[in-house]
């Protein structure tokens, strides 16, 4: 266990496969502001190899040489995604290590950047309906409806995955310590019934019925499995888990 008292998803910096030419890769605490203190976080990308070999990187976490090495296996980084404002700050780093990938914004997050005076130069602005530079191999969507901040969710066809970052956090309790277990509850965001954390979900009043229909069309992807950035993600029963984690949407 780390200094912050969380247990990681040991072991970190590591290539994990999820499905064929999907892996997830567990790193680092980071510490985000929530409810007046900093609350450390682990974290988790996602790499997908698309159909024309090249490697698209949702939510770059640190880079390690150790990391780096593995990356170079798979094949050649070419796109670098920040899926909501809040999910971007290795991207630069990404970006110097990779030139020839690009950088792809979501709403939002170069003004989000600027205002954390952290350096960051994207290439591209992330829609919803995907680029043809992947459109073959994930589909997306803004999901909507928030007064904070759209994410930018994906669906990889091929292994039913669904990959987000926010919208649902799932956090088992027996890997933090006592200290952070009420802000764990209070936010609605303890395993097994993870979901969007509390101060989300209230951005979301009001407008709630964009972020329905962003749901049904999730829903019409049928995911098997669902990648999420923070917390224990979901393996199987993606409809179910899709259902139970947007039921505060009813």
């Amino acid at each position: 266990m780390n200094p912050d008292g969380i247990e990681l998803y040991e072991p970190i910096d590591t290539l994990k496969s999820v499905d064929e030419d999907i892996w997830i890769v567990d790193g680092p605490i980071v510490r985000m502001a929530m409810y007046g203190t900093f609350t450390p976080f682990p974290t988790r990308m996602t790499i997908v190899r698309l159909s024309n070999g090249e490697l698209w990187c949702h939510s770059p976490i640190e880079l390690t040489q150790s990391l780096k090495d593995q990356i170079d296996t798979l094949g050649s980084v070419r796109h670098l995604i920040s899926p909501n404002k809040i999910h971007y700050a290795h991207i630069a780093t990404w970006a110097k290590a990779y030139p020839e990938a690009t950088t792809w914004a979501s709403p939002g997050v170069r003004d989000r950047a600027a205002q954390q005076q952290i350096e960051v130069t994207f290439h591209a602005d992330l829609e919803d309906e995907p680029p043809s530079q992947w459109a073959e191999d994930l589909d997306q969507l803004l999901f909507r409806g928030s007064r904070f901040m759209d994410e930018v969710v994906f669906f990889h066809r091929q292994s039913a995955t669904l990959i987000l970052a926010d919208l649902i956090e799932n956090f088992e309790l027996n890997k933090v310590t006592q200290k952070y277990r009420w802000l764990i509850k209070l936010a609605g965001n303890a395993d097994p019934d993870g979901k969007t954390p509390l101060d989300l979900r209230m951005t979301f009043w009001g407008q709630k019925e964009q972020a329905r229909s962003c749901l049904q069309r999730m829903l019409q992807w049928n995911p098997e499995k669902i990648i999420l950035a923070h917390g224990r993600w979901y393996r199987d029963n993606g409809m179910a888990e899709l259902h139970r984690a947007f039921r505060w949407l009813q």
